[in-house]
């Protein structure tokens, strides 16, 4: 990922103490890396949906003079010609074809961050070891945490999932640290739930070891997250798709299981009870 252009604006813009709107615009470029040396400020802002002032701002916080000066940095380390997925390649797909375009373009990028499986490898690890597991995702993304906890409890002897808020929450972090946890897995989707934050903050002064899927390294739980994995959400429907974020919740569940000598036995003797229930129909 580092060798690719969504790899070299991202550590373009780590280390940056930026502000909720300036990581808007670093999430937007990274998701539309091959476009970004390209687009004017106006269609910029307008892409981040921000205001063109924004974009400026953004460039100087960076530490170049202005945005041309961003614009000109980055062509020198993008490929020389536009690429043909440029922004004007939707004309003639309807906005739900665009829909669909821009997840497999989302599911490209994280084809092209998994090319280093290290990160994962290491989360694999880190879930693996730790009794109690909790999985953590509220609001947007209960169902990708609910989906995680549930087939990880196929392989993992004890995985407790947190897909509500309320102050019971710190309780159970709590309880789940007395009963040896050592990680949180949090799935942090847009829009992020306050509680959210703080729960991750809490945590992690707990002693856990928080991992975390979500949209952008620039989301508002990076700062509170020990190992953030990035897949992106699309945003052209009225409500965002989440299918990048769901798929890197199943390559975590492969690596966790990679981990776990006894995950095989533990399908198998699911299987065996399923067929005697006579629990799915065939």
């Amino acid at each position: 990922m580092s060798d690719s252009p969504a790899g070299r604006l991202q550590a373009l813009f780590e280390g940056h103490r930026l502000t909720p709107t300036q990581r808007r615009i670093a999430h937007c470029m990274v998701r539309r890396a091959a476009d970004a040396p390209f687009l004017s400020s106006v269609e910029l802002a307008e892409l981040a949906g921000v205001s063109q002032p924004s974009v400026t701002r953004f460039a100087v916080a960076l530490g170049f003079d202005g945005y041309p000066a961003l614009r000109r940095h980055l062509r020198e380390v993008a490929p020389p010609e536009r690429p043909a997925a440029a922004a004007g390649e939707d004309a003639g797909h309807n906005e739900y074809q665009q829909a669909v375009l821009a997840e497999i373009e989302n599911l490209r990028h994280l084809a092209g961050l998994l090319a280093d499986p290290a990160p994962v490898e290491r989360a694999g690890r880190l879930l693996a070891g730790s009794r109690p597991l909790l999985v953590l995702g509220l609001r947007a993304a209960s169902s990708q945490a609910r989906g995680f906890a549930y087939f990880a409890a196929k392989v993992h002897p004890d995985v407790r999932l947190h897909d509500e808020g309320g102050s019971m929450l710190t309780d159970r972090i709590d309880a789940a640290v007395r009963a040896g946890a050592t990680a949180l897995l949090c799935f942090a989707l847009p829009r992020h739930p306050r509680e959210v934050v703080e729960a991750l903050e809490y945590a992690r002064a707990a002693g856990l070891t928080v991992v975390t899927v979500a949209e952008s390294a620039f989301a508002p739980v990076a700062a509170h997250s020990d190992l953030l994995i990035p897949a992106a959400v699309g945003t052209g429907l009225a409500f965002d798709t989440a299918c990048a974020p769901m798929l890197l919740g199943r390559v975590l569940l492969e690596a966790m299981a990679d981990e776990l000598p006894d995950a095989q036995a533990r399908l198998e003797q699911f299987d065996a009870k399923a067929a005697e229930r006579g629990l799915f129909v065939e």
